[in-house]
């Protein structure tokens, strides 16, 4: 297709629908005699996968396979963030002034992105963020990447443009247009940190452990409610899942987080593989 069509036929497209349609044909029984497909098209690791593939109900159901116990080791210590995904570091850096930054000579607002008021967002300037982007490929388990109680969460519904470099290049302010499902964790060591869970063309839904909120509802509406019981979850939990490929920004509020050596922009990240720590006290 033409690269100069390309672009503006994402914005036109019946995004919701489509992403939808898709998740209703992929839960269908007919289609796991895909699954296999997939595995060879994607090359995917069938021996780190928690059962085996004839068990799979549905391409759906083994896209958010789990992974068997111990296949990832969850980085220690109270004062280390580990990865919440499988997937590649698409950007990460400071938070200047309430932005962040969604590639080269692009930006968007931090409280767009929360959906919460400009007020609400300032406990995170001065922090730091990282945008991980999972792949077809990738297991699309999310995991808690600190140990925290969960306080708050934020459903906040929109467009389902993909966040792919497609997207990413041509979709301006793109993670805070699509859909999203915030979840605000309160930790001992690092203050608040908000894990935002961003839905994409052909997700069939973004969902949560510790209740029924779920993403690209029809007619959905902005929700934004107290976790009850805030529940406390360790590192390396089971938060949610992707249905279909996504992406997972991390905010922190504490300045202090020094970056791992081997986390860079367009580096790959395993799920419990540390991306940063509290900096040595002098």
């Amino acid at each position: 297709m033409n690269k100069k069509i390309l672009p503006g036929l994402i914005h036109r497209l019946p995004q919701n629908v489509m992403s939808r349609t898709m998740g209703k044909i992929t839960a269908s029984r007919f289609s796991r005699l895909a699954i296999r497909h997939y595995i060879r098209h994607y090359n995917i690791d069938p021996s780190i996968v928690e059962k085996p593939i004839r068990e799979y109900r549905s391409l759906k159901e083994f896209f958010a396979r789990r992974l068997k116990p111990g296949v990832r080791t969850i980085a220690p210590g109270d004062d280390v963030v580990a990865s919440p995904v499988d997937g590649t570091v698409s950007q990460m850096g400071d938070i200047h002034e309430g932005t962040l930054i969604q590639a080269k000579g692009k930006q968007y607002s931090l409280a767009d992105l929360l959906g919460d008021t400009p007020e609400a967002a300032k406990r995170f300037y001065g922090g730091k963020f990282i945008t991980i982007y999972l792949s077809p490929r990738d297991y699309h388990r999310i995991h808690m990447p600190v140990e925290g109680d969960l306080i708050r969460y934020t459903y906040v519904p929109g467009r389902l443009y993909p966040v792919n470099q497609l997207g990413i290049e041509h979709v301006d302010k793109l993670f805070a247009r699509n859909e999203r499902l915030v979840t605000h964790v309160q930790t001992s060591e690092l203050g608040r940190v908000a894990v935002v869970k961003v839905g994409a063309l052909f997700v069939g839904s973004v969902k949560v452990m510790y209740n029924k909120a779920t993403t690209n509802v029809k007619r959905g509406c902005k929700t934004s409610e107290d976790i009850p019981g805030t529940p406390h979850y360790q590192k390396g939990d089971e938060l949610g899942w992707f249905e279909f490929g996504s992406t997972v920004i991390l905010l922190f509020e504490s300045r202090q987080l020094e970056w791992a050596d081997d986390v860079k922009i367009g580096s790959p990240v395993l799920m419990g593989q540390k991306l940063a720590q509290l900096k040595a006290s002098e």
